[in-house]
């Protein structure tokens, strides 16, 4: 029953995604002709217990306008998109697995480290917003760091692997790569969101998962025509820009240089050339000629 209310709150999610506004006699409508409705609409009192459990469950608003028709609050639209994205996304694969069961030796699929051992309890602590206590080996340490106190604000999924990012002993701010976690536990200490603080401030002008303190600048790389396909399908950055040549593309970002972003272009190789600026040039540059030394 919880499997099948949760398909309902991603359908309205979904449905009301798609069509940005809508009314909710059109709503009805499509409702209808969904696998959830028996023939009949979806009651106003259903749609008002919906809409709550679907605010506690994934902090989407739905907001009804003054014209009676319905949407997704615009602060949580990007949110919302994601969240439905992915989980429809899961749904899909398990349900094509299932299928699969007796070809699992034609399937291959790659692992996302920890994510069923820890995501839980760490989504269980920032609904509640409980800190947690757990051991970290980090990839720079030679010993573990033990007992470290820990207020998860945000997740994401970069890489095939889950990373978490708040505040440790309440003042600095930190980010921690759940595979490289053990021993959690969680606390009965609260903690309290920093006014303002949002995802996006984390995330939204890095690529990647590393923050940077560094400047906002304007990145401009020159691609290949079979690179910029790619970068159409699956672009860098949400604030990717394309301007189309006959032979090329050149692509453009507003964003801020760290480790991810140099990693990102030098996947591409000979594909693409960096126009602007002249630190991610060198940055580039330097790395090819460390590359090039290992081989001397």
């Amino acid at each position: 029953m919880a499997k099948d209310k949760l398909s309902r709150y991603l359908w309205i999610v979904d449905t009301i995604l798609k069509y940005k506004k809508i009314s909710k006699a059109h709503l009805n409508k499509l409702w209808i002709e969904s696998d959830f409705s028996d023939g009949n609409p979806l009651a106003d009192r259903t749609f008002y217990k919906y809409r709550r459990a679907i605010e506690e469950t994934f902090g989407i608003d739905i907001v009804c306008d003054s014209d009676g028709s319905y949407r997704i609050d615009s602060k949580w639209s990007q949110s919302a998109k994601q969240i439905t994205d992915m989980t429809l996304n899961n749904s899909v694969t398990i349900k094509t697995m299932q299928k699969l069961g007796a070809y699992s030796d034609r399937v291959d699929m790659e692992d996302v480290p920890s994510a069923r051992e820890y995501l839980p309890l760490v989504a269980e602590a920032m609904h509640d917003n409980l800190k947690i206590v757990f051991t970290y080996s980090g990839f720079s340490r030679s010993r573990p760091e033990v007992g470290i106190l820990f207020s998860p604000y945000f997740l994401k999924l970069y890489k095939q692997r889950w990373y978490m990012f708040g505040a440790k002993d309440e003042h600095t701010l930190r980010t921690y790569a759940l595979d490289r976690v053990s021993e959690m536990e969680l606390t009965s200490d609260k903690f309290v969101m920093p006014q303002g603080m949002t995802i996006d401030k984390f995330f939204g002008n890095i690529v990647g998962v590393t923050t940077s303190k560094a400047p906002i600048r304007n990145v401009i790389i020159q691609t290949s025509l079979t690179r910029a396909k790619y970068l159409r399908a699956l672009p860098l950055h949400h604030t990717q820009k394309e301007e189309a040549h006959d032979f090329y593309s050149i692509f453009s970002y507003h964003l801020q240089i760290n480790y991810e972003l140099v990693s990102e272009l030098m996947t591409m190789g000979p594909d693409i050339t960096v126009i602007a600026p002249r630190e991610l040039q060198m940055m580039l540059l330097n790395r090819l000629k460390e590359t090039l030394d290992n081989y001397k």
